[in-house]
């Protein structure tokens, strides 16, 4: 991981309603629940999947 970062994602909005493939995007960031965090490396696998659920995150550098 030399050179990454690491990032803080939460999940700030629910998932009940949202397309599966949002659903999927946070499941498979490792979020299941409402306000549940999780501290992640900066890689482009995770960075597409914050891009394709953004509004569902916060996201933060550690």
């Amino acid at each position: 991981m030399r050179g990454e970062g690491m990032i803080k994602v939460t999940l700030v909005r629910g998932l009940a309603g949202k397309p599966e493939a949002h659903i999927k995007a946070v499941r498979s960031l490792g979020l299941k629940k409402l306000g549940q965090s999780k501290v992640l490396p900066d890689n482009p696998a995770v960075q597409g999947n914050i891009r394709k659920a953004f509004y569902l995150l916060k996201v933060e550098r550690v």
